[in-house]
């Protein structure tokens, strides 16, 4: 992975294969899961959804926001030729890895039974949730180490190593939640001890293969801490952290917006949120080897290879999330059929399909870009993406729910003005002008 030329479409692929493949896989064990925790009812089966969106959040923030952050120090020292710094820069990620967990820890087991009950949840549900969460989240340390520990080998390059540990944790963790749940009868805590003893064996994989140099150098644990260390990686992962909170803020209050157009609507928009994040592991795929390839050639002072290849990643993220995204818009009543009986919701999710479907295009062109500026250290542009895809979606989708009657068909333009706001806005940051 030379920094002295921008990286080929080639080399960009060969890079994002393995993540790609390792977010399918995860999406499929949580969907097989999902099914699994059906046959215990559906009060349990509610209060697991209560508890997805902070577990989707924990994620996030510690794999593609923080994550993002350590990658990109690690790939710039790399750049730059300073493995010294890139080894210690190791123990400098684990502590945040720590202290992150402790922070999420204390904040979900803090928070979490007023927020279930505060989204709509009560009576047994609210229960199963917080059985779920208070083991999920008291072991929150072993998701942000397995994350940083993965960052640090997505930094160094080494896409296969932690795309292999993961794919075979997730293996493991859908039928392990199985036997628990079911098997043995431990209910929904059977599968939040199962996530957790996936991603313990898949933190301590990760760790002996770093300490044994596997990130082609091995970690100065001795080494004296440096500030500055802290703040390089901090500096792009607590923006990045705070934008995945601002986008789960964002579909959390438009779906309070749709709510308002009934029981149909808030189904469908439900279904259309899924189809949207299916576009998650192509952005997130490329992007990982954006962070790496970008940060790689600005730790060299390349900055002209590194923008082309932010370009070259951006193009092939959009032509192919544009290209599913068009497919749905002209084609949307066989999706429609796939995913809903009922005739109110297969109609309502037609107009999802129609008008955010053409939106798919920028917004994998700005989800492969942010991470594109993550390497480069630039995270002022994709923030001000993020406040727009806000204000576009919630602002805009109040507007015309107040002074127009365009009804649910207004909802869905706005969505899908925010994310298109989102893509155009942080692919503007990409010019010589701000990356350089």
């Amino acid at each position: 992975m030379s920094p002295s030329a921008p990286a080929s479409l080639a080399e960009i692929g060969r890079l994002a294969a393995p993540t790609v493949l390792v977010t399918f896989v995860q999406a499929i064990a949580q969907t097989g899961e999902a099914a699994l925790i059906g046959r215990l009812g559906t009060e349990a089966l509610a209060g697991y959804a209560l508890v997805l969106p902070l577990l989707m959040l924990m994620q996030m923030t510690s794999g593609g926001a923080m994550g993002g952050g350590v990658a990109s120090a690690v790939a710039r020292a790399i750049g730059a030729g300073r493995m010294e710094e890139a080894a210690a820069l190791i123990t400098h990620a684990a502590l945040i890895a720590l202290g992150m967990g402790v922070l999420t820890s204390a904040l979900a087991l803090g928070l979490g039974p007023a927020l279930f009950r505060a989204v709509g949840g009560g009576g047994a549900a609210v229960g199963h949730a917080v059985a779920y969460a208070s083991i999920v989240f008291g072991g929150a340390v072993l998701v942000w180490l397995t994350n940083i520990l993965g960052a640090v080998l997505r930094g160094a390059g080494k896409m296969r190593l932690p795309a292999l540990v993961m794919t075979a944790a997730w293996v493991i963790e859908a039928p392990l939640s199985g036997l628990l749940m079911l098997g043995l009868g431990w209910g929904l805590p059977g599968a939040a001890i199962a996530y957790l003893v996936a991603f313990a064996l898949a933190a301590a994989t990760m760790g002996a293969i770093i300490l044994r140099g596997g990130a082609g150098f091995r970690p100065r644990l001795a080494a004296p801490l440096r500030a500055e260390l802290f703040r390089r990686i901090l500096a792009v992962g607590a923006v990045a952290t705070a934008m995945a909170t601002i986008a789960n803020l964002t579909v959390v209050l438009m779906t309070a917006l749709v709510a308002r157009h009934g029981t149909a609507a808030i189904a469908a928009y439900g279904v259309g949120v899924r189809l949207e994040f299916l576009m998650i592991p192509i952005g997130f795929g490329i992007g990982v080897a954006l962070t790496a390839l970008v940060g790689r050639r600005v730790g060299a002072g390349d900055w002209a290879a590194a923008r082309a290849t932010a370009w070259r990643g951006g193009l092939l993220s959009a032509a192919i999330c544009g290209a599913v995204g068009l497919l749905a818009a002209a084609l949307p009543w066989p999706l429609a059929r796939l995913f809903a009986a009922d005739a109110a919701v297969q109609e309502a999710l037609v107009a999802f399909l129609r008008w955010v479907g053409p939106s798919f295009g920028p917004f994998g062109l700005g989800m492969a870009l942010y991470f594109a500026c993550q390497g480069a250290g630039r995270m002022r542009w994709p923030f001000a993406a993020s406040l727009a895809r806000l204000g576009f979606a919630v602002g805009g989708g109040w507007l015309l729910a107040a002074f127009t009657e365009a009804g649910l068909a207004g909802a869905f333009a706005a969505i899908s003005a925010g994310l298109a706001a989102y893509g155009v806005i942080i692919a503007a940051s990409v010019r010589p002008r701000v990356w350089r």
